[in-house]
């Protein structure tokens, strides 16, 4: 792309790329964190060079601080209350003055300005001197010295403002979303323009899928041979784990219980669309394999890429192909209201006798059996589904009570009503004929149980004891609490954290140490929402009659700022409710 100047015929808009590595140009060991100046790239001893007009217009930089981890203290030096106190001075106050002079530091993020003002052709040096540094750590200053030259008057050209567009210094972008790097150019002389960015080549072990660091560079002369430069270095990622598939066939068991009765053929399907050079898998993944070993066999299957690792599959195969075996001598035919001696004998050695035609030679139908039983005109089942055909002998009993299991254990509210707890009953000789229902007491929070009995068609009883919860009625927390976001709130504030049981319970409703709050990572996408009312009340719970509400006054801690929380309030009936904080100053 060509853009033409006012001041020159023709000029080229250079983009050029700018070393990663030039934020990092000291040729010796950092040994604190470093105070520099914004005039260029680089952090380093060497003064930048500021240049004026006489009479002109002023200049500005940005003062900054780098972590270089380098003093015996891990991470940035301004952490907590820290600060570190610095005066501006310029050598020659007759040449250019600096305002201010003098500025405080409280983090590693704070920046500040510098106004230089021109007053008489010469040149003067502006550096840093220490005041006070309240922190454990050290600061090199010398980063942030600049030499201002304060030409004549008529030299007003300054080098033009290059900025990088599109991507974001630092960030990271799925492959296949990174956004199209472009230049912007601010220039006194010259015309605006703009132009894509030079892109280097993708870094990393994973580049040949793509995936790595990658730096968008643009530079531009002007008509009076002054340049300016700017970069943006980012990661391309690999958003997702890789999948994996299982095909087999037969494609579900082809027999009873989840037994197959026949040899399976086993194939993984593992994809990585991202990053396909980066892909690992597990031995197991090897397709296709054939499972014919009697009895259980576990087939599973891992992968990882630089998406991440995928959850392992894993499938057990039983497989019973043989019938069982079994065999009667003569016995009595017709129906018996009594006890009966069967002589035969049934055998399985892989999924198991399914049902009452697993008897031994010698077994008695006897009490605590029930069901029809039929040898032969029947075939004896395994557990697969595979039959062996017996020699024919009926009998048709019931005297084992019905099976009563409880449907889950349902929760009401307190004072609820009705509330019932139902069961089910399973009878495998007559059937049932009443499943049963329980009452369930909602007078008082806590755990119970409540006994429900059913009966089968010949009168067989069966119970069972069913547990359920009794809890107060939650409504969810009231303003200034938001429920669905992330309430943003100011450290050190107290935070009145109002709720409704629906009624007065008392003060006790709380469980040992509730409420409490543990710190929890925040994330860039949350939905917030500013907390509109604080209280000067103490910490403490009380209620109010009038909008029957709950309200505990939460103190939060200053140091809390630039943290996230979760408050988490806890019951005596056993439940936890809980709601997302972040904090600013």
């Amino acid at each position: 792309m060509r853009i033409r100047s006012r001041r020159a015929p023709r000029r080229a808009f250079i983009l050029a790329a700018v070393a990663a590595t030039a934020l990092a140009s000291f040729t010796s060991v950092a040994l604190a964190d470093d105070i520099y100046n914004t005039l260029d790239l680089s952090i380093d001893a060497t003064a930048e060079i500021m240049q004026l007009a006489a009479g002109g217009a002023t200049g500005t930089t940005l003062l900054r601080v780098e972590n270089q981890n380098g003093d015996g203290k891990e991470g940035c030096n301004l952490t907590g209350s820290t600060s570190l106190v610095v005066d501006v001075v310029t050598s020659d106050s007759a040449t250019a003055t600096v305002s201010p002079s003098r500025v405080t530091f409280d983090s590693c993020g704070d920046t500040h300005s510098l106004t230089i003002t021109p007053r008489a052709v010469g040149a003067a040096t502006v550096s840093l001197t220490q005041v006070t540094n309240s922190t454990r750590g050290s600061f090199n200053l010398a980063p942030a010295t600049f030499t201002v030259n304060v030409g004549p008057a008529a030299v007003t050209n300054q080098a033009p403002v290059v900025t990088v567009n599109g991507v974001t210094d630092g960030a990271n972008y799925a492959k296949g979303s990174v956004p199209a790097a472009t230049c912007s150019v601010s220039d006194d002389h010259d015309s605006p323009a703009t132009a894509p960015a030079t892109l280097s080549a993708i870094t990393g072990p994973n580049a040949s899928d793509d995936l790595g660091s990658q730096i968008a560079s643009c530079a531009y002369t002007d008509g009076g041979g002054l340049t300016g430069s700017a970069t943006a270095s980012y990661s391309i990622i690999d958003p997702s784990a890789p999948s994996i598939g299982l095909t087999l066939n037969p494609t579900g068991p082809n027999g009873s219980n989840g037994w197959y009765v026949s040899p399976v053929s086993v194939t993984w399907t593992v994809s990585e669309l991202e990053s396909p050079n980066s892909l690992i898998t597990t031995a197991g993944c090897s397709t296709p394999t054939t499972v014919s070993a009697e009895g259980e066999t576990t087939v599973s299957c891992g992968a990882s890429s630089a998406g991440g690792s995928a959850d392992t599959v894993t499938e057990t195969i039983k497989l019973d192909s043989v019938a069982p075996t079994a065999s009667c001598a003569a016995v009595p035919t017709g129906w018996h209201a009594t006890d009966v001696t069967v002589s035969c004998t049934a055998s399985d050695a892989t999924s198991g006798l399914a049902g009452a035609a697993s008897f031994s030679r010698g077994t008695r139908v006897d009490a605590g059996l029930e069901g029809t039983f039929t040898v032969p005109g029947t075939t004896v089942y395994d557990n697969a589904g595979n039959g062996t055909l017996l020699e024919q002998f009926t009998a048709q009993i019931d005297r084992k009570s019905p099976d009563v299991t409880c449907d889950g254990a349902p929760t009401f509210a307190l004072g609820q009503t009705p509330a019932t707890v139902t069961g089910t009953a399973v009878d495998g000789g007559s059937d049932v004929a009443t499943h049963g229902v329980g009452s369930a007491d909602t007078s008082a929070i806590g755990t119970r149980n409540a006994t429900i009995t059913a009966t089968d068609n010949v009168g067989n009883t069966g119970t069972a004891s069913c547990a359920y919860d009794v809890d107060y009625r939650w409504n969810g927390f009231f303003q200034p609490i938001d429920n669905n976001a992330v309430n943003k709130a100011k450290s050190g504030s107290t935070i009145p954290v109002k709720f409704s049981l629906s009624g007065n319970h008392g003060l006790g409703i709380m469980a040992l140490n509730s409420p409490s709050s543990v710190q929890k990572s925040c994330s860039l996408n949350q939905v917030t929402d500013a907390v509109e009312e604080y209280t000067l009340a103490t910490s403490g719970l009380k209620y109010d009659a009038t909008a029957d509400q709950y309200i505990y006054n939460w103190k939060t801690q200053t140091g809390w700022s630039g943290t996230c929380r979760t408050l988490t309030v806890k019951l005596v009936d056993g439940t936890t409710h809980s709601a997302n904080f972040s904090f600013t100053k």
